[in-house]
């Protein structure tokens, strides 16, 4: 039990009884007037209420006290309300400083209840406490059977002039914050409105009496949007144009506004901005669109109506139900979506205006993430901007994931915020894999690259053309001439000679995510779903802020064809398709092949760095044999990688042959990897790749061939 709670409720009660013995007393007049007023009352009298009144007087009083008494520190006044408001007051003064909020105020603010609305929700829980509430509505509302408590009885309960009551009758409607929070739930069938019979949400008068829960469990709104309580890191408040469409929309010159080119996690912040402009509260399509439209008419709010899902043959009988709704209505619609849908129809009935609102830019971004996080100095501040390009919502969780990890860190100690961006952009974009696409966090370092050094400085160069890129196609003006966005390399070269793995290392010294794509998933045999799985691909690694990697793209990106068949112009299609998707994509994205002459030349045309990856001469083959073995590793003291370098591998196969030569040494018993070891281990690599290792190759090592290991 809750004594601040229970006492709360006691004050509260106590109030409303002097307004139920005002509407029985209207009652009673309205009765006397009548010319068989003997006939009216037949079950109910006046007695009966009036003992039925003492009685929940009476309960108010009973309700549990603190152990160590009442906080209502003065006895009611029926006379007076003041005695009543200075307790309350008294009341929450000391829940303060319990560190505790009065459960009443807690669902008032939670849900924006007026005091108006409490004493409803209160109306309607007094019969939970004592059922002779009951026989008191049925009296006051003139009908025996209808003691659950209706919208009639709480309109006539505390409001006598016509005004209130039809102010406290709109209240009470589905619009109501009461109703449309779910708080009070309609019961049974009700010829009028007036008439509806209303009851508690599961778990109201628990939370009420102060036995626990949540108050965000017990009511929702699933078409309220909720304006973000931090600074909105957007840059659509500072859009003229969008200001201008909002003031528009605002103004009734017209009633449908689209916002089109937002990704979907852009949208609810273009949506916020337009109805903030607009002056109006925003307000979601959930369920029934109807519904939806008459809520969001009553509250003078915008609808806002994600376009995306409506496209498409999955899409096309709700699109086709939800533009009926929407010809039938005048109520201002805000639609959004990555690209237009625009139904003729609609756009003739309506009075309709659009806006495509471009992607933020560099300068844009940078006032994003500082608003986000105002603890990020310059340098660090430029590189985030740089490389993310997120929206508002997830910024919001960045910055909220980062104050969490910094105390959790700090262990009652200020840790600075700024050092937990990057562990939580991880945790806000990362493992968002889809099934065409397998994410990888890069392991791989910049040490463990071996190549040439013309091919190392290719690696590097890319890293950092992926940095500056952002400015000097925005601020530099390049972005208008040229018709390529981010940066696109291929790496060629023959299996095993690292391509994937530089792929992988760019990724991480760029501190991004690395999507690969399985090429098995994105081919289809089926007409269009190709081109499909790779807009998927390139969508999923837009929203992750991810490296794309396409890895032995040969076959999906190979060279267009005269077209002989039916099925030829269609595999056409799809290589003009990808032509056009990796031309539009603003990110990194890195193909790999193992015959650059399979590539479609349109396609190389298109790469802003081609690196091809040579087999490793001796001096790389030394560094990867080093490298093959971890520094743990048990290597004996015989091992010659000089020697071993002189054998013609891959990088791959080098680490193939040091895994064969530990598990080898490992099931033997062995306490190190002796040459032996590695000699098998070389051997049976060269088996894989159906190549002969030749005695001569090895020099005085060429008899360990011949040792079982």
């Amino acid at each position: 039990m809750n004594p601040p709670a229970m006492d709360h409720l006691r004050i509260r009660l106590a109030r409303l009884h002097r307004a139920l013995r005002t509407a029985v007393a209207h009652r009673a007049e309205t009765t006397a007037r009548l010319t068989r007023p003997d006939l009216v009352p037949y079950c109910v009298t006046d007695e009966q209420v009036a003992v039925l009144l003492d009685e929940a007087d009476a309960l108010s009083e009973s309700l549990p006290e603190s152990p160590t008494g009442p906080y209502v520190s003065e006895p009611y006044d029926s006379e007076s309300a003041e005695p009543d408001a200075d307790a309350e007051r008294e009341l929450r003064r000391r829940a303060s400083a319990d560190g505790t909020t009065l459960p009443l105020d807690a669902l008032a603010a939670r849900f924006g209840l007026t005091r108006a609305d409490q004493d409803a929700l209160l109306l309607v829980a007094a019969p939970e406490l004592d059922r002779a509430y009951e026989r008191i509505y049925a009296y006051i509302v003139d009908h025996l059977d209808r003691g659950l408590p209706s919208v009639e009885l709480l309109v006539a309960v505390g409001a006598r002039a016509p005004a209130a009551r039809l102010a406290r009758r709109r209240a009470l409607g589905p619009a109501g914050p009461l109703r449309r929070y779910g708080l009070l739930r309609p019961y049974g069938e009700a010829p009028v409105e007036l008439a509806r019979e209303l009851v508690l949400a599961p778990g109201v008068l628990e939370f009420l009496l102060g036995w626990g829960g949540d108050a965000g469990l017990l009511g929702h709104d699933p078409g309220e949007v909720v304006r973000p309580e931090s600074p909105t890191p957007s840059p659509f408040p500072a859009s003229d144009r969008l200001t201008r469409l909002g003031r528009a929309l605002g103004s009734g010159d017209i009633d449908l506004a689209a916002l089109w080119g937002c990704p979907p996690g852009g949208q609810a912040d273009a949506a916020l901005a337009l109805a903030r402009a607009a002056g109006r509260p925003l307000r979601a399509l959930a369920a029934d669109a109807e519904e939806d439209l008459r809520t969001a008419a009553a509250l003078g709010a915008v609808l806002w109506i994600p376009a995306d899902p409506l496209r498409g043959p999955s899409g096309e009988r709700p699109a086709g139900e939800l533009t009926a709704v929407l010809l039938r209505s005048r109520a201002p619609v805000c639609l959004t979506g990555l690209e237009p849908w625009r139904p003729p129809g609609l756009l003739a009935a309506r009075s309709y205006a659009e806006l495509t609102l471009p992607p933020p830019g560099l300068t844009d971004r940078r006032a994003m993430w500082s608003a986000a996080v105002p603890q990020l100095d310059g340098a660090r501040l430029e590189d985030l901007a740089v490389r993310y390009r997120m929206s508002g919502g997830e910024l919001r969780a960045v910055a909220s994931v980062a104050r969490a990890g910094a105390r959790v860190a700090g262990d009652g100690r200020t840790e600075p915020i700024a050092d937990h961006v990057e562990p939580a952009v991880a945790t806000v974009t990362r493992g968002r894999g889809g099934s065409a696409v397998h994410a990888i966090v890069p392991r791989r370092a910049v040490g463990d690259l071996v190549l040439p050094e013309a091919q190392s400085a290719q690696i590097r160069e890319i890293v950092s053309a992926f940095r500056v890129w952002p400015r000097i196609a925005e601020s530099w003006g390049f972005a208008r001439r040229s018709a390529h966005g981010g940066v696109k390399a291929l790496f060629t070269g023959e299996p095993g000679t690292g391509k994937t793995m530089s792929a992988e290392i760019v990724t991480g010294m760029l501190g991004l995510e690395l999507l690969k794509v399985d090429l098995s998933r994105i081919v289809s045999q089926w007409v269009g779903e190709t081109e499909k799985n790779i807009e998927a691909a390139f969508r999923q690694a837009e929203e992750s802020h991810a490296v794309l990697l396409f890895d032995e793209a040969d076959a999906l990106f190979g060279k267009r064809g005269e077209v002989k068949h039916g099925t030829d112009r269609y595999a056409n299609l799809e290589v003009g398709y990808l032509l056009q998707r990796l031309e539009a994509s603003d990110g990194l994205v890195i193909l790999t092949s193992n015959l650059k002459d399979n590539i479609d030349p349109a396609f190389t045309r298109r790469f802003h760095f081609v690196v091809h990856f040579p087999r490793p001469a001796a001096p790389e083959r030394r560094r990867l044999w080093r490298l093959a073995f971890p520094p743990e590793a048990p290597l004996g003291p015989e091992v010659d990688l000089d020697a071993l370098s002189r054998l013609d591998m891959t990088g791959a196969g080098i680490s193939a042959a040091a895994r064969t030569a530990a598990l080898a040494a490992a099931d033997g018993g062995g306490s190190e990897i002796g040459m032996r070891h590695i000699v098998r281990g070389a051997a049976r690599q060269f088996q894989r790749e159906a190549r002969l290792l030749r005695p001569g190759e090895l020099g005085r090592y060429a008899e360990l061939l011949g040792e079982d290991g």
